[in-house]
């Protein structure tokens, strides 16, 4: 991941030219950083576990067929340059997200801060770890919590659900658009909940695993674990305490 961002990643930062970003879908672009990277890390864990499938976000664009492998005995999932609007603008934050999974159940997650070289990790029964510490999430202490709740993909009945039902019960601080921001942020004491509409295996396989095995809680609204091969179904929720998600969670049964 280090290899990734030094060789790939920020080279490019902030010194992008327009024919190097191209849009992938509604705002969403895709860059040359991306695709270096992908490439970089898809060589370099298929050497670490060559048993094991590889599923990275740009592969997946060009060809859907290949997110069949997140139920595979053994499968890396790469988000090779999270934040990608964030970095293509030439501001923060961005960073890479590595997971591995076995059968649709996450078992391992990693997440790289390219600039400030912050390093999360955790193991699935074995606990959450930033920069080799280990770490135990803690709500902020804040009246009302904490929230960071993302509308970019909600439709407009869902977002304003959200807005009427949810929000006036928190604190509301923007998202980072950046998945390998936001959930640190949950484990580490600095927002206390949050809410995603689309769940991509890529952009949050490794920030569940890293949240609940801090003590904090990520599921789906209904109390679902978390699963890579259901990763296109929407709604997921993280909290920094199970009973901070338990609380918001029975606020969403009702909207």
């Amino acid at each position: 991941m280090q290899l990734a961002s030094e060789m790939a990643i920020l080279p490019h930062y902030q010194s992008l030219t327009a024919d190097q970003i191209n849009a992938k879908a509604l705002d969403d672009v895709v860059t040359v950083a991306d695709h270096a990277a992908e490439a970089i890390l898809a060589e370099g864990l298929g050497k670490l576990l060559p048993e094991a499938a590889v599923v990275g976000e740009e592969a997946c664009h060009a060809d859907p067929s290949l997110m069949e492998s997140l139920s595979e005995d053994l499968c890396w999932i790469i988000d090779p340059l999270d934040g990608t609007n964030n970095f293509a603008a030439g501001k923060l934050p961005f960073g890479v997200l590595v997971a591995l999974a076995e059968r649709g159940e996450t078992i391992g997650g990693w997440i790289y801060d390219c600039l400030s070289g912050r390093f999360c990790h955790a193991q699935f029964g074995k606990g959450a770890y930033v920069d080799g510490e280990r770490i135990y999430a803690r709500p902020s202490g804040e009246n009302p919590p904490i929230a960071a709740i993302s509308l970019v993909f909600a439709d407009p009945d869902r977002r304003e659900a959200l807005k009427t039902g949810i929000a006036p019960h928190y604190t509301c601080v923007d998202i980072p658009r950046c998945a390998a921001e936001q959930w640190p942020r949950l484990a580490l004491g600095i927002n206390d909940v949050s809410i995603f509409e689309r769940t991509l295996a890529w952009d949050h396989a490794a920030g569940v695993l890293l949240l609940n095995e801090a003590g904090g809680k990520a599921a789906r609204p209904d109390g679902r674990a978390y699963r890579v091969d259901a990763h296109l179904q929407k709604g997921l929720i993280g909290a920094s305490s199970p009973a901070l998600w338990d609380e918001l969670a029975a606020r969403m049964a009702l909207i």
